[in-house]
């Protein structure tokens, strides 16, 4: 399991160095933070992850954001951690993901994943202000990649 799940990550590593992105997550690490505890209803599981290359791309990148700041991959590594840090770190990899899909052409995955991200009732509020940085500026390249393909 861990090595069909290392030829997953070893792909998504090529793909995110495309986006400038260097990865240093190892299929344990994946393993290891897809059963973490959650304050929100997440029911992603580690087989939907790993089925989709978005979601994927958006978790490993999760992890490494994790482990640069030191941390290591803990079943309680979301609930103990202060929840700004948490959408930060979330936020850098949403931001990945959506870079991803835009790169693809898969702009329904993305103007998806923005709205989903609209309507989180989680997030902190001295967060928003940030978030909302971030989700007007794909917005804005959604719109002007729909307005070039218009006739």
């Amino acid at each position: 399991m861990l090595e069909e799940i290392e030829i997953k990550i070893e792909k998504a590593r090529r793909i995110l160095e495309s986006l400038n992105y260097h990865l240093d997550v190892s299929a344990q690490d994946l393993v290891d933070y897809m059963s973490t505890d959650t304050y929100t209803e997440d029911k992603v599981n580690l087989r939907d992850v790993l089925e989709n290359e978005y979601l994927l791309i958006h978790e490993l990148v999760e992890i490494n954001e994790w482990k640069k700041r030191g941390f290591k991959i803990h079943r309680r590594i979301i609930v103990d951690s202060p929840r700004t840090l948490v959408y930060t770190i979330h936020y850098i990899a949403l931001e990945k993901e959506i870079e991803y899909a835009l790169q693809r052409g898969d702009y329904a995955w993305a103007k998806e994943r923005i709205r989903s991200q609209l309507e989180d009732p989680y997030m902190p509020e001295e967060f928003k202000p940030q978030a909302k940085l971030i989700l007007e500026k794909f917005i804005k390249i959604l719109e002007s990649k729909e307005k070039s393909l218009d006739p």
